[in-house]
C-alpha cells in the first residue's frame, strides 16, 4: 500500500518535506551595501594575489559594496594554537559579516598556496547550528608566474563546494602577473583587467540576486525530511506532547 505522504509516480519521496518554490523569497530586497570579504595568498612584500585583491577592492567599492581584505601575516597555522587566537577570530567574525567573498591566490606546485588554504582551513564548516560559509557566493582568482593556468582557480572552486559557497560561473587567472602591475600596485589596461572588471561585476549581480534568501535557497530536502522524522520519533516517545 502507498504511503499517503508520498506521490504515486514519485514513490520514494515524501512530498511534505518538498514544498513548492516560494516567489515571495525570491523577491528582490534592499539591505544596504553588499558586504564582501576578500582573501590573498602571498606573505611576499610585492605580492602580486594581494595586489590583485586590491584591485578587485577597488571595483567593488566603485560597485557600491563594503570590503573588507584580510592581511594574512599574523594568523597561525591551523592547530598550532586554538581558535581563541585573535586572527582566527578576525577571520571568523569578518567571514560572517560578509554575504561574499573574493579568493585570490598564486599558483604553487599547482595548487593554492599554503598560506591561502590555511585561512581556508580556519573556517568551520558548521559552528554549532550556524554554517558560517554556507549560500554565501563567491568569485575566485588567480596570478601566475609564467603561463597561464586554471589548476588554481579550479581548485579553489572545489574549496568554495566544500564550504557549501556559491561560486560564480566568472573567474580570473592573471599570466606573468609581475608585468601586469605598475610601480603603484596597480594593474595595468589589458584583457586581463577587462576580465577582472567582468569578474567583479558579475559577483556583485549574484550577491544581489542571493542576498537576505540564501537561507532559502540552500534549504535541503534531506535535511527537511531528516528533521520531521525526528520530530516524529520525538512524539511518539513522549519526549515531545503532540498538539
Amino acid at each position: 500500500m502507498n504511503n499517503p505522504a508520498t506521490s504515486p509516480s514519485l514513490p520514494h519521496l515524501v512530498e511534505a518535506s518538498l514544498p513548492q518554490p516560494d516567489h515571495t523569497q525570491l523577491a528582490a530586497q534592499a539591505l544596504g551595501p553588499p558586504r564582501i570579504l576578500l582573501l590573498h595568498g602571498s606573505l611576499r612584500p610585492q605580492s602580486f594575489s594581494r595586489k590583485l585583491a586590491l584591485e578587485a577592492e577597488r571595483l567593488l567599492r566603485h560597485l557600491g559594496c563594503e570590503t573588507r581584505v584580510f592581511d594574512p601575516h599574523g594568523l597561525p597555522m591551523l592547530d598550532s594554537t586554538d581558535s581563541s587566537h585573535p586572527e582566527v577570530q578576525r577571520l571568523r567574525e569578518w567571514s560572517l559579516w560578509a554575504e561574499g567573498h573574493v579568493w585570490v591566490s598564486p599558483e604553487r606546485h599547482g595548487t593554492v598556496t599554503g598560506v591561502f588554504k590555511n585561512q581556508i582551513d580556519w573556517l568551520p564548516l558548521e559552528d554549532g547550528s550556524v554554517r558560517p560559509t554556507q549560500g554565501k557566493t563567491l568569485a575566485v582568482m588567480q596570478v601566475c608566474g609564467g603561463s597561464q593556468s586554471f589548476n588554481t582557480v579550479n581548485t579553489l572552486r572545489v574549496l568554495g563546494r566544500w564550504m557549501r559557497m556559491l561560486t560564480i560561473p566568472n573567474q580570473s587567472s592573471v599570466a606573468k602577473a609581475w608585468q601586469e602591475f605598475d610601480e603603484e600596485g596597480r594593474m595595468k589596461p589589458s584583457p586581463f583587467y577587462d576580465r577582472v572588471v567582468d569578474v567583479m561585476e558579475e559577483l556583485v549581480k549574484f550577491t544581489l540576486l542571493t542576498r537576505g534568501r540564501s537561507d532559502y535557497l540552500v534549504d535541503r530536502y534531506s535535511e527537511r525530511k531528516g528533521s520531521h522524522e525526528a520530530a516524529a520519533l520525538a512524539r511518539a516517545s513522549g519526549a515531545v506532547s503532540a498538539q
